[in-house]
């Protein structure tokens, strides 16, 4: 069994926002392949079982808000018994120009809280990651509040893009060893 979190906030307030767009990969592989909606539950977030290539896989959106994600985390991959390398966490980056994805199989958190607080829950930096960028602020807007901003429209084609790309690596991921996911889609 492996397990996809994409990161985000809960509550209609923060639906569209940057911060969000790990949400916003869930929502395009529930749309994509009609799964069902997720439910909330025991797990701090919101979760379905599916399955696709012949593999069983976890769709998470914790719902502790971004900075605390590793609670949700944590107790559903004890409960359902899959390790850290079997785990794929789908995060906005700053560091990377608007749209542009990058993964990346271990490593630190590079200064966001969401991925901070899954490595101190799970005690590994050892797990897959989809970082999609979002970029940084070209005016002076403190960093919260640009996450917690929405993307303008003259973005909307990128990241839609990003979120349909970042979809498809997730899919890929089923299929073959993430090594060669990740060289396939960082080319």
């Amino acid at each position: 069994m492996k397990c996809i979190v994409g990161l985000g906030n809960p509550g209609r307030k923060y639906k569209k926002t940057r911060h969000n767009i790990g949400f916003m990969v869930i929502d395009e592989l529930l749309h994509r392949h009609r799964w069902g909606p997720l439910k909330k539950d025991k797990f701090h977030g919101k979760h379905t079982i599916e399955h696709l290539q012949g593999e069983k896989v976890v769709l998470l959106q914790p719902q502790t808000y971004m900075n605390l994600s590793g609670q949700s985390i944590r107790p559903l991959i004890d409960f359902y018994e899959i390790a850290p390398e079997d785990v794929l966490v789908i995060y906005d980056e700053l560091d990377l120009p608007t749209g542009k994805i990058r993964l990346r199989q271990k490593g630190g958190h590079g200064g966001h809280n969401g991925i901070r607080s899954i490595i101190d829950h799970l005690g590994t930096k050892e797990f897959n990651r989809i970082r999609i960028g979002v970029g940084r602020p070209t005016s002076p807007i403190p960093v919260v509040d640009y996450v917690l901003g929405s993307f303008p429209k003259s973005e909307q084609e990128i990241v839609s893009d990003s979120i349909h790309k970042a979809a498809d690596a997730c899919e890929k991921w089923l299929e073959k060893p993430f090594l060669e996911v990740m060289n396939e889609f960082n080319a």
